[in-house]
């Protein structure tokens, strides 16, 4: 039961903007789950989940991005140079790095798990990120740059 109900926890903070214990709660009883906020406090724990901001700003839950920062710091170097610019055009999000650091920008992204973003391709220098429509592709490049702020510990303009 313990398993399911975590799985279930992965599957509504993935696909909600859950912002507090009591609504993950809320989710989880509507779901047929009997929990207590103990339950729930102590499953976020075990999950690791991240709280992340979210498309309107405010602090959600998210599934751990994977990154440890002591492992990840021999990455943060290449990394902070490595992206050049971030823009929307329409309902994709294109992500210019410098040559050959694509695929590696990409799968950071990736980890990140930002809402909205559904997939990306990357080249070269190049990625190409999938947002579920163009109205959200502005909020998403917010998010990406605070995201990969928060991971990089430094501060970027969108």
């Amino acid at each position: 039961m313990k398993a399911l109900r975590q799985r279930k926890i992965i599957e509504l903070v993935e696909s909600f903007e859950i912002e507090t214990q009591e609504e993950l709660a809320g989710r989880l009883r509507s779901c047929g789950f009997d929990v207590t906020q103990a339950t729930v406090s102590r499953d976020i724990r075990e999950l690791k989940l991240d709280k992340v901001p979210g498309i309107n700003g405010r602090p959600r839950y998210a599934a751990s991005n994977g990154f440890d920062r002591e492992s990840g710091k021999k990455y943060i170097g290449a990394l902070n140079d490595a992206v050049l610019s971030i823009e929307a055009a329409g309902n994709i999000i294109v992500i210019k790095t410098a040559s050959g650091m694509a695929m590696a920008v990409a799968s950071v992204v990736d980890a990140l798990k930002v809402s909205g973003i559904m997939g990306c391709i990357a080249g070269d220098d190049t990625i190409m990120c999938v947002v579920k429509s163009a109205t959200e592709a502005s909020c998403v490049v917010r998010e990406l740059y605070g995201r990969l702020n928060d991971f990089w510990g430094r501060a970027a303009e969108p």
